[in-house]
């Protein structure tokens, strides 16, 4: 690591610790040349693949991108923005798990979809217990099942 004051090339670390919600190490190093101190970052590159468009062309993988699309598609939905960006966070890992270095944006449509369904029914799994349907509903004086009137 290069001293940022003097540009000297040996440094030592004085003290190390987890940062960014254990994402990130923070490390707080010394220059052996001029004795300042200054402080680094170090956090894992994990890759996301590349996406081979319908046209063939090939653009990185942006995970703003697949969030707003989402929020957007979904905007009109009682759907969290937490658990948009939870569904977001599932689809990178998802992406990183595979390995591959490219893939293609139908494949991410998939996966964008399946997430779509999986909250859906949540949706209507949490509305059924809230609201019950209509043959739920206990009949009223007047109602009948067979449609005529007494």
């Amino acid at each position: 690591m290069h001293c940022p004051f003097c540009g000297h090339t040996e440094t030592k670390v004085i003290d190390s610790r987890l940062a960014g919600e254990g994402r990130q190490i923070r490390r707080r190093r010394e220059c052996l040349e001029c004795t300042e101190r200054f402080t680094t970052f170090e956090t894992a590159e994990l890759l996301l693949p590349t996406v081979v468009k319908g046209d063939r062309s090939r653009e990185p993988f942006d995970e703003n991108k697949l969030l707003h699309g989402m929020q957007k598609a979904l905007e009109k939905r009682p759907v969290s923005r937490d658990a948009i960006e939870a569904a977001v966070a599932r689809i990178c890992h998802k992406l990183r798990s595979l390995g591959e270095r490219e893939i293609a944006s139908r494949s991410v449509g998939e996966m964008v979809i399946e997430a779509f369904r999986t909250e859906i029914d949540q949706l209507r799994r949490h509305r059924r217990r809230r609201e019950p349907s209509k043959d739920q509903l206990p009949l009223l004086p007047g109602d009948d099942d067979d449609g005529d009137s007494q």
